[in-house]
């Protein structure tokens, strides 16, 4: 447990707890005028939940949960094209577990693998590829998903099938970038937020200076943190002190393992193998400029959308899929609204008959309300 248990230590817990509540009250934040610090990441949501800091942390700290669940964010459409791409017969379809159960349309993915279609949940898009040097007769499609943080996985996977030639390998590219959709919800002259506590798995792949833009443009502090409940915890006191001193900077509280400048390998197989989208639609956003990543041209034999024909590959265009009516994952997922106050959750929504991505992904906000009942949550189940 070195490096991971002296960081849920109690005694530090309790004085990080102490300096929050000290500066809280300093600042003159209380629960009915708080301060507003959106958690970016989906896996912060789970932390702040599983270890009780909602709960513990002074009233007048508010945690906005963010839009920084990649299962979350994707809209039902792509779902949709997903279930279309894996029930065709020629198709072997790889995914990450995250995906299978997230409802479409029509149907999820493991309802149309329960149906017949061949759908293989792997642990990385390597496995997939393997898949693809096994059964040379059958198209693999993996379903590239994810931040910055898989992004890099994804795009050696297909240097690789280039280097061999494997033509019958490609990628569904879903892959999407953290500060687009941050800097739509700045713009967002409904959206208050304080200050922002950064990802950490993010920003081992591209450093701290893509946020550079939050402070300077913005005037917000962000403080880029780890996963461990002090971890967070310190996060907190680091945005906390920036307000309380006027200041708004990039601050990396997670330093033992993110660069300043990020990784320069996992960036240069970025460079190489994806550009920029002119958009991509966003759940609860709707369509942000460079926010996605598309396959270059030079990499187009495993570009799945243009070898099927599919999604913004598709020659007549791609179709808006409205959400499950009563579905609130829009509105949650964009700091919006708690999941407590969707009133289809722990009703019309649960994790085993799902309305929207959010109570399934293990990223969730309303997955970790379900789980750990949240800031009061419990009552709602």
């Amino acid at each position: 447990m070195k490096y991971a248990s002296e960081f849920r230590d109690p005694k530090a817990a309790r004085a990080l707890l102490a300096e929050i509540a000290a500066t809280c009250d300093r600042i003159g934040a209380t629960r009915d005028k708080p301060v507003h610090i959106m958690e970016i990441c989906g896996g912060h949501t789970h932390a702040i939940f599983r270890y009780g800091l909602d709960r513990l942390t002074h009233p007048g700290i508010e945690f906005i949960h963010g839009p920084g669940c990649p299962v979350c964010v994707l809209p039902m459409a792509r779902v949709d094209e997903c279930v279309e791409l894996a029930e065709r017969p020629e198709v072997i379809f790889c995914t990450f577990g995250d995906a299978m159960r997230v409802p479409g349309h029509r149907k999820s993915l493991l309802q149309a693998k329960a149906a017949g279609a061949d759908i293989r949940m792997v642990y990385s898009p390597l496995d997939a590829l393997e898949i693809a040097r096994r059964n040379p007769a059958r198209e693999v499609v993996f379903f590239g998903l994810g931040f910055e943080t898989t992004t890099p996985s994804t795009a050696l996977s297909i240097q690789a099938a280039a280097r061999e030639g494997l033509g019958n390998f490609s990628v569904f590219c879903n892959h999407i970038t953290v500060p687009e959709p941050i800097k739509a919800l700045l713009d967002d002259p409904d959206m208050v937020l304080d200050g922002f506590v950064g990802p950490g798995h993010v920003s081992m792949v591209i450093g701290t200076h893509p946020y550079d833009f939050i402070a300077r443009d913005y005037g917000k502090p962000i403080v880029v943190a780890g996963f461990e409940p002090t971890d967070l915890l310190q996060s907190v006191l680091m945005v906390l002190r920036q307000i309380e001193a006027g200041r708004a900077e990039v601050e990396n509280q997670y330093a033992r393992v993110v660069p300043e400048h990020g990784n320069p390998v996992s960036l240069a197989a970025i460079a190489d193998v994806y550009e920029r989208r002119p958009s991509f639609e966003w759940r609860g956003l709707g369509e942000i400029d460079a926010s996605g990543l598309r396959i270059r041209d030079a990499y187009r034999a495993f570009d799945a959308e243009a070898k099927f024909g599919i999604g913004y590959g598709a020659a007549q265009g791609r179709t808006v899929v409205p959400e499950a009516e009563g579905c609130a994952c829009g509105a949650v997922m964009t700091g919006r609204m708690k999941p407590t106050a969707c009133p289809q959750f722990g009703k019309g929504c649960t994790p085993d008959m799902p309305l929207g991505a959010l109570m399934v992904s293990s990223e969730g906000a309303c997955a970790a309300y379900w789980q750990y009942g949240g800031a009061r949550g419990v009552a709602a189940r």
